[in-house]
């Protein structure tokens, strides 16, 4: 009896084969999932290594500083075309304004005794704004001047950060809060110091006018000295006032004509005068010359105000200093004129430290003289 055979379908050997592609096929599948996986971390560190690793490399961490310039660039914003436009990121001006005065008040002050803080406290702010309008005052009028000279074309009235109006603006504000201060001096100091607005307003008139728009920026910069000994006294000893105002004018025929020789090249393309195109190769001569009249005016103001020994070594250092200046200056190289107007700060401070211990001074002296009389 014949055994029963199974039934099979036709192609079947067709369908075994097609089962060994579809298993073949899975195997693939499976091979290129497991690299994917395998891949993944390594697609995943691909896609996010622009995030970790930019461009450009990362700034250096900043050191913490109280530069002026730092404040400024710390300001909000809105705020630092103000600040530039009164040139608080370029604390020079402000203390070669300033120091006059504390000259003035270190000589008003008592034999033995230091300077008023509370009255220099008050002078520092008064500098800071009067400097601050005079800049902005200055920009008003040189505005169109400006955008023609390299270093001053960026300011912020010549690229039209601020709107004239809004400057008209600001400068009422300095010159307000400028006048509270000069209200808490007394009666004749206020008169003094308001009659300095004149000069304040037509200086940057003068480099229009005249080769020596120096002369009426050193009249202007240098009132500090009649105004700090009013302040202290109540009016001005002319023997000793006038002799630091003249020693004050002659330094700064010495260092703003050093400043005027970096923009020397633009001045004359513009038709701006100064110091420094009128006497030209000529200028360390005229600068030796107003060195020395300005160490004469200070030697006359001491003896006036009978002081000692350490205020004239001061002097003395303030003459070596600017001789110093004045040889090693290169008046065209622009760096190093603005590298030589900026250490004029030191000379201004070395003069105030030889005051304050010319004074001290004082009272050793009194005593040495005092003690033998006692004695007798």
């Amino acid at each position: 009896m014949r055994r029963a055979v199974p039934h099979r379908p036709a192609g079947r050997r067709g369908s075994a084969s097609g089962d060994g592609k579809m298993a073949a096929l899975l195997a693939r599948f499976s091979r290129a999932s497991y690299r994917f996986h395998a891949a993944r971390p390594t697609l995943a560190a691909t896609a996010a290594l622009p995030l970790r690793c930019p461009a450009a490399p990362p700034d250096p961490p900043r050191t913490l500083s109280f530069s002026a310039a730092e404040l400024v660039r710390a300001a909000p914003r809105p705020l630092r075309p103000y600040l530039h436009l009164m040139r608080l990121h370029q604390p020079a001006g402000t203390w070669l304004l300033y120091l006059p005065c504390t000259w003035s008040i270190g000589l008003a002050a008592e034999p033995g005794c230091l300077p008023d803080w509370h009255m220099l406290s008050l002078f520092g702010a008064g500098a800071v704004l009067m400097r601050g309008a005079g800049c902005t005052i200055n920009d008003l009028w040189d505005r169109d001047y400006d955008k023609q000279v390299a270093r001053t074309a960026g300011r912020p009235l010549s690229t039209g950060e601020i709107s004239t109006f809004q400057s008209f603006v600001f400068l009422g504000g300095q010159l307000s809060l400028a006048l509270c201060v000069l209200l808490c001096l007394n009666y004749y100091s206020i008169i003094l110091g308001a009659a300095s607005l004149s000069l304040v307003v037509t200086y940057p008139l003068m480099k229009r006018i005249t080769y020596w728009p120096q002369l009426v920026l050193g009249l202007t910069f240098n009132w500090g000295a009649l105004l700090g000994w009013s302040a202290i006294q109540g009016s001005c000893d002319w023997s000793v006032c006038l002799p630091l105002y003249f020693a004050g004018v002659m330094w700064t025929l010495v260092y703003d004509t050093i400043y005027a020789h970096q923009d020397k090249r633009d001045d004359i393309i513009i038709g701006v005068k100064s110091t420094a195109l009128k006497f030209k190769e000529d200028t360390k001569q005229w600068l030796s010359g107003f060195s020395t009249a300005m160490v004469s005016g200070l030697c006359v103001a001491g003896m006036n105000c009978d002081q000692t020994f350490p205020y004239y070594s001061a002097v003395a250092a303030v003459g070596a200093h600017l001789a110093h200046q004045i040889y090693t200056l290169d008046i065209d190289k622009p760096e190093d004129c603005w590298k030589k107007f900026a250490s004029n700060r030191t000379v201004g401070v070395l003069l105030f430290i030889g005051i304050m211990l010319g004074n001290l001074w004082k009272t050793k002296n009194s005593k040495t003289v005092e003690e033998p009389l006692e004695s007798r």
